[in-house]
């Protein structure tokens, strides 16, 4: 399991990507799409077309990680592939199947 700290950006690549991509092919996708933040610390957010798999790289401080899940039915939310960044709880209820039909925060602090 994932470990993500509060903090945390997140951000899902929205094209479909061939998930047989490895760390060299994901790093290069993160580098045309969000200049700069590859070794941020930052996740980011891979599915495939029929979006039933997802991978998530990210640095771990001395190299890269790749997180993969596979769905044995069903498929991930289009919700989140409309969205360049989303937030922790948007994420962990993404992997959780869970469909909010809104989300509304309490408050904000600036």
């Amino acid at each position: 399991m994932l470990a993500i700290s509060g903090g945390a950006r997140i951000f899902i690549y929205q094209a479909p990507t061939d998930l047989r991509k490895g760390f060299e092919g994901l790093s290069a996708a993160v580098e045309v799409a969000f200049q700069g933040e590859l070794t941020s610390g930052a996740y980011f957010v891979f599915f495939n077309r029929p979006r039933d798999r997802m991978k998530v790289l990210y640095w771990d401080l001395d190299g890269f990680a790749i997180w993969y899940k596979r769905l044995e039915k069903g498929t991930f939310s289009k919700r989140y592939m409309k969205e360049g960044r989303i937030e922790r709880r948007e994420f962990l209820m993404l992997l959780e199947g869970i469909t909010p039909k809104r989300l509304q925060k309490r408050f904000k602090i600036s």
